[in-house]
Formats: C-alpha cells, structure tokens, sequence
C-alpha cells in the first residue's frame, strides 16, 4: 500500500533526508560573492523538489517542523562548507508558519557557529495572511543582528505596501522585472523600491538573470547584487573559481515599529506633538479623507483603522471598506466585537477590554511615497455620539506612521487558509504539460488531449495546491491569447496576464471562487505577449475534484471578446450622450432660467424627501415664504431688464444667509421659498422666525444695479412642521396666509 503523506514526512524528518544546496549572489560592480542562498531539498525522488516536499508537508500538518528542519539544514551546511564570514547566508522562512517557526532553535544554532552571517528571507505571501507574526519575527530577527530581505518584490502590490513597515535591509525583485519588456508597472515597482533604497540604505538584488541582457536590465533597475544562472547555479558548496567579498548591509538601526499589544496608536505620537480638540463628526470627515487617499494611492498602499465597538462599523463605513478592500493592498480594522472578517476582504480583530486601542480613533494610511495618520484619545464624554469629544493629531511623519501601523497590525489576527488541508493534495510530480487524468485509459486521455488542442477556445489548468499556483497546461489557444510560447507559461501564475488597466473587482472576484471553491465567470482586460497588446477576456472558471473529493485543480477557458467590448462602449457612450440630453432637459424643466435657483416644482420634491427624514429622525422643519415690497416699481421705473437683474441680486443676498443643507427656491415673479431643515423641534419656530429677521434686514440694505442702487423690502411668512401641517402644500398654504398678514400689518404701520 502506498504511504500516507504523514507517514512519507515523518520519515524524510526523522531520517535527516533535508538538505540545503547553495546559489551564489553576485556583486554586479565586482563579480564577486558576497553571499549564498540556501535553498532546500528533499531526498532523492519524487519529494526532491521544493514545491512536492512543501505540499506533502501541508497535508500532513508538518509543515512547521519541515520549515525548521530546512532552516536548520542551511545553517548546518553552510558551517560544514565554511560559507562563513565574510559570507552572508540568505536563509527562507515559510509565511504559513510564522507563529510556529520555532526561531529559538535556529538562534541557538546560530551561536553554535559564530562566523554566520545570515539575513532571513520573508516572501509577500506572508504579508496579507500573517502581518502580526510577521512583525515580530522580524523584531526578533534583528535582536540578534540579522538582516531581513524582502524576496520576490513586484510579484504582487502587496510587497510594496508592506515595504515601508518591514523596512527590509536587501530587497530582492521578482526575476520578471530582470526578463520582461519594461511597462508602467515595473516602472511604478521601481519607483517604490528606489524611494525604500534611498530613504534606509537598503540594497537591491535582482534574480533570475540568465543572459547578458537580463545583466543589463538588473543594472538599469538599480540593482547592486544579482542571483540567477548566468552566475552559478545551485551546488553543494562554494561556487568555484570567484572572489569572495563581504555584502554591505545598512547600519543596523531600531526599525520604527511598535513594540507589539502593549503600545497603542496614539501611544506612538512624539513628546511635543500638538494636541486638538474635535467632536468624534470632525474625525469621521478625517477618517473619510484618509480612505480617499488610500483609494488614490491603489494596490501599493495599507489602510488601518480602529473604531472603538463594532457598532460604530456602521452600514455606510461597510460600503466604504468594501471600496478599500478591491482597490488597495491591505486593510484591516479593528473594535470590540468585530470578527476577523468584517465584510469579505477587509481583515479584523476585536480589541480585549483592557487594549488601550479601545479609547482611541484610529486611522492610517501608509504607501511607499505617502504617510498619514488620524491619531485620536476619547475624552470620555456622554453626550450624543456625533458629538462626543476627542483629543487628536494629524501626521504626515514617516516614523510616526509606520509605528501606529504596526501597533494596529500587531493586533490582526491571522486569517484562515484559503482551501483546507483536505483540499490540498501532494504533488509528486514536476508540473507537466498534460491535463488532468482522463477515465477510460490512455485511448481516452489522447482523445481528451487532441480536444482540447483543437478547441478555438483557450484552455488552461491551474493547480491550487502549488504554491502560487501555477499553470500545468495550456492549449494553443491559451498561448495565442497570451502572445507567448506554450513551454514559457507552464509554471507561471496567470497574473502575468493583467495589467495596471485590469478592474480589480474582477481580480478579487476570481480569487474569492478559488479560495470558496466554485466556479467564477467574469470579463476583465488581460495583456497579450511582450508588447502587452489589451484585450478583453471572457474567464470561465470551474474546480476540479482531486481523488479524495475536493479541489484540486482549476480549469480556465478564455474567450477573445474584445470586438463584442468596444461595441458596447461604443453603445454606452452614445446612450450617455443621449442621457446627457436628457438630464439638460430635466435640469431646465426644475431650475428657474433667471436666477439659477430651484424651481416650484423641484423644491417640493426636495421639501417632501426632507419631511420624510424629519418623521423618521424626529426633527423639525419649516417653510418661509419670501414676497419682495417695491418689486413693480422697479419694473415700471428701470424697465424688465433691470427687474431681472434686481432678482438675480436677491439671490445672491439670501443664498449666504442659509447653512449648506437649507434650501433656496425661486416660486414665480418676486416671491421665493426658503426650507430649514433638521431643527430642533423645541426650538423650529423660534429658529425659523430669527432666519425670516435675518432675510428681512438683509434685502433692507441697497441692492446694486448696473445703473446704480435700488431699495426694497421684503414681507415672510413662516410655517413649521409638524405644527402646521404634514406636506409640502399645507406648509406653503401657511406660510403663504403669514406672509400676506405681516405685508398687511407693514402696509397699515
């Protein structure tokens, strides 16, 4: 019977069957090595290979005790082939098992050989799933002295975002910045790493370079230290006939990060800082601006924030972190009684009673050009919620910021693996351009094959349970899509086909089917061959069972719709013209062409909405009915067109008189209508006959004319809801009665 995963693992651990080869790293300036990356290895067969070891490892829950004994393996074999001193050892760290990588063990072997140097490895892949073991390690990485390198940089956004709080001593960039036709996204990926490099000192290494052009590319991008064929592959021991030198790392400085739960946000604001006061409605106005700038800055940036209790997670912020979610690298929040997953996406935590993040507005934003913080303390009133007071600092200090970030992240929790381990099959196997097994032998399995090349569709598989998951198998098809040749896709990840133009949604939308397990259609833009030529694919995914029942595989079939695309463009386009129209028509059918202002009819649609809040909220509201005095005198002295001007004026004198949220309304002739919204009802009436003062007094003051000044005066009348009626018509009707009254008693005076 064949072994178990388990069993297959337990017996490559117990029987020592880890080992480690090295490959050279390379100063391009000199030629020389200056360091070696361990790399493991299983023993001979089909566990030999990284990515089949890992898999059964997965399955069989040893992972942890796999990572350390390949962390172990490197360290022992770089002190037997004496990789030492002035050496620097490039050791890997697994990302599932930051918070059980047992990096004691590893630090006590490190004593044990004291001519190490090492600089530990974080992959991106550890940065989403496991940012507070992440900060940690890397706390405790450099207690000891060790470097950090940030690997496969440029992969995903995410390494970007996350560069600024690792504040990685070497970053070392994906081998598709060295091989790829340069674009706007390696453009944008360099940007980001040259500021890193720049602002700590950081060096940059590029890998894969295999060629005298990739050489070329590496040195273009800045890159100091290079990795790849073209300087050794793997070995046993040293590669043979280089100078040795030493890898000049940044001075070893404190990294700006908090120091785990302990500290809070605000905790991290410098002596000195400037303290204000704002009620809790100023700060959500903050908040919403940070979130704008997060939204602005894209898949390169990490948003943060603390909201106290869950209740104040409310329906309107959802919708907004939703937004954050799709657009940007990483977002979390945190309150008590969030769970770990707010709204899909958005990573939380739920803060105990005694964090002192409990009392504090929280909210930053961090990418690799921008940095600002919302940093706030609760001053503990009891007064309406809106209205409760806090003492807070706006910061745009780099420092500052990427410590309250990682106070916040010290707090996420972990999230869950996307498939079960029961999903995860092992991978015996190399990757192989065939598709998944057919039933019915071999004479089906050719039958399938030869369908599947002939189909005009293109078809891919993906294997999930790969790290990365790359793909196993295209058809011609697929490569004519892609642009490129059927032996260079195996293996890669099908994100090579997008591009900075692709609709995130999309993107999320295709990784939340994998992570469920079911099946996804959508069209996005996809890029096509070296040139990145745009087309529109339409994506048809659906999972494939392994033996055991569960996900194993993905099977992609793409559709070239570009024509069918641009002809609906084209079509929406013609429709929003035609729109565009229409709403000109409608917007003249409720503005009044003189002034500028509302009309009747648009100001009752607006005064019935507003009555409808009132009733649900408990406020008040009232109309004021305001007919000018002297009107036809004007008229009939200076003409119809200094009346028109005259109107126009008495505009512009009301309208400043008015909070933002009352409104303004021209009925006809010299008569306008003003509504006050949201007052108090213990005090509307009294409001609204200070506002009808106020306008009064106001057009008592000349209005200027183009032939000089003209005097009127101006009679309101005001009515109040719910005193006065119920509807926009029985509030007109009084105020109206009013308005004549007061005119009656002025003319009688």
């Amino acid at each position: 019977m064949e072994n178990s995963p388990a069993t297959t693992i337990d017996a490559v651990l117990r029987t020592g069957g880890v080992r480690s080869v090295f490959q050279p790293i390379i100063e391009l300036d000199t030629g020389r090595v200056v360091a070696y990356e361990a790399l493991a290895r299983g023993p001979e067969g089909p566990l030999e290979r990284p990515d089949p070891l890992f898999a059964a490892a997965r399955v069989a829950g040893r992972l942890a005790e796999l990572d350390a004994a390949c962390r172990t393996a490197a360290l022992r074999g770089a002190a037997e082939q004496e990789l030492l001193a002035p050496l620097t050892l490039f050791v890997n760290v697994e990302p599932e098992v930051l918070d059980r990588a047992p990096l004691e063990d590893l630090l006590a072997l490190a004593e044990d050989a004291p001519g190490l140097r090492v600089v530990l490895e974080i992959t991106e892949r550890a940065l989403a799933a496991r940012p507070a073991e992440l900060l940690r390690t890397v706390e405790r990485v450099r207690a000891v002295g060790w470097g950090v390198a940030l690997d496969d940089v440029g992969a995903e956004a995410m390494s970007l975002a996350f560069m600024p709080l690792l504040r990685p001593d070497v970053v070392k960039l994906d081998l598709r910045l060295v091989q790829e036709r340069p674009g706007p996204v390696i453009a944008e990926i360099m940007n980001a790493v040259n500021a890193h490099a720049e602002r700590t000192g950081a060096v940059v290494l590029a890998e894969g370079i295999e060629d005298d052009r990739h050489l070329a590319m590496a040195r273009a991008l800045g890159a100091t230290l290079g990795q790849g064929w073209l300087f050794g592959r793997p070995g046993v021991g040293a590669a043979p006939g280089r100078e040795i030198g030493a890898l000049r790392l940044p001075p070893p400085v404190a990294a700006p990060t908090a120091e785990g739960t302990e500290v809070s946000p605000f905790a991290c604001l410098p002596e000195g800082v400037v303290l204000r006061e704002a009620p809790k409605a100023l700060l959500i106005e903050l908040s919403k601006q940070l979130e704008r700038e997060a939204l602005r800055l894209g898949p390169t940036s990490v948003a943060a924030a603390a909201f106290q209790q869950a209740r104040h997670f409310t329906p309107s912020t959802a919708r907004r972190y939703r937004d954050l979610v799709e657009r940007t690298g990483f977002v979390c929040a945190l309150g008590e009684g969030l769970p770990v997953e707010p709204v899909p996406g958005l990573r939380g935590a739920t803060l105990a009673p005694e964090d002192p993040v409990l009392g504090e507005w929280d909210v930053v934003v961090l990418g690799p050009h921008f940095a600002a913080a919302l940093l706030a303390r609760d001053l503990g009133d009891d007064g309406p919620d809106a209205e409760r007071r806090f003492v807070y600092a706006l910061t745009y200090d780099r420092d500052t910021v990427v410590r309250a970030a990682s106070a916040l992240l010290a707090r996420v929790t972990p999230r869950p693996e996307p498939l079960p381990r029961g999903r995860i099959l092992p991978a015996v196997e190399p990757a192989r351009a065939v598709p998944a097994p057919a039933p019915g032998g071999p004479q089906e399995a050719e039958t399938l094959r030869r369908a599947l090349e002939a189909t005009p569709s293109g078809v891919c598989i993906v294997d999930v349970r790969l790290p990365d998951q790359p793909l196993v198998y295209v058809n011609p098809a697929f490569a004519e899509l892609a642009g490129l040749p059927q032996e260079e896709l195996l293996g890669r990840n099908c994100r090579f086909l997008q591009g900075p133009d692709t609709d995130p949604a999309a993107v999320a939308a295709v990784r939340r089917a994998i992570e469920a397990g079911k099946e996804c259609r959508v069209t996005m833009l996809n890029h096509r061959g070296p040139e990145r030529t745009p087309w529109w694919n339409e994506l048809h995914l659906a999972p494939i069972a392994g033996p055991d029942g569960e996900v194993a595989r993905y099977i992609g079939v793409q559709v070239d719709v570009t024509a069918r695309v641009e002809a609906e463009r084209a079509l929406v386009q013609e429709r929003d013209r035609t729109r565009g129209y229409l709403t000109r028509i409608e917007q003249l059918a409720y503005t009044d062409p003189l002034t500028g202002l509302p009309n009747r009819r648009r100001l009752e649609e607006q005064v019935e909405t507003a009555l409808w809040t009132a009733r649900a909220g408990g406020h008040a509201l009232a109309v004021l009915f305001v007919d000018l005095d002297g009107f036809k005198a004007v008229n009939d002295r200076y003409g119809h067109a200094a009346g028109d001007e005259l109107l126009r004026a008495v505009a512009d004198r009301l309208r400043p008189r008015l909070r933002r949220r009352d409104l303004l309304a021209r009925l006809g002739g010299d008569e306008f209508l003003v509504a006050l919204l949201d007052l108090d009802p213990a005090t509307a009436a009294d409001e609204a006959r200070r506002v009808a003062a106020d306008l009064t007094r106001a057009l008592e003051e000349p209005l200027p004319l183009a032939g000089g000044e003209v005097a009127v005066r101006a009679s309101v009348g005001v009515s109040v809801h719910p005193e006065d009626g119920d509807d926009f018509a029985t509030l007109l009707y009084a105020a109206d009665v009013r308005m004549y009254a007061r005119k009656a008693a002025t003319a009688v005076r």
